[in-house]
């Protein structure tokens, strides 16, 4: 049915991702698509920021059904190569991130772009949010070298 079938794939950037999915393959279709834009990111066709297709578009071009793609891309988010911004979509990542636990850095950037939306809706400047920001990690920075220094109180 699908053997052999390929499918060109536009996203951003003029980017061309081609996928090819066998059917008659002993790997199942899910690992065949973790397997090819895992390659397409070794070989930098795909860029660190580059947006991959909608789980629903690629299903679509690829004749398959839309929870084959969805398991794909977490395995992929799972290996750090992509993560997904709820409502933006799926994006490959910085390397120099991947070492760090991609779900983790997920968390924390939800978490800060929830502080910077109260901080906004507060009516704080960029200026006065990057301030706070600045006060707080060397608060951090400071405790962090008292407790260094043999000393473990904090204030």
């Amino acid at each position: 049915m699908l053997t052999g079938k390929t499918r060109k794939l536009m996203g951003i950037k003029n980017l061309s991702l081609w996928i090819q999915i066998s059917s008659g393959s002993n790997q199942p279709i899910y690992a065949q698509i973790v397997a090819q834009i895992g390659q397409a990111i070794a070989r930098s066709e795909l860029s660190p920021g580059d947006k991959l297709p909608a789980v629903r578009k690629l299903a679509s071009e690829l004749v398959i059904n839309p929870n084959t793609v969805a398991r794909a891309y977490t395995l992929l988010e799972q290996e750090g190569l992509v993560r997904t911004k709820t409502g933006a979509g799926t994006f490959v990542t910085d390397p120099q991130l991947r070492h760090t636990d991609a779900a983790q850095i997920n968390i924390l950037a939800e978490r800060m772009d929830n502080i910077i939306t109260q901080s906004l809706n507060l009516g704080l400047s960029r200026e006065e949010i990057q301030g706070l920001l600045q006060r707080r990690l060397e608060k951090f920075r400071a405790k962090s070298e008292k407790t260094d220094n043999g000393n473990p109180d904090n204030e």
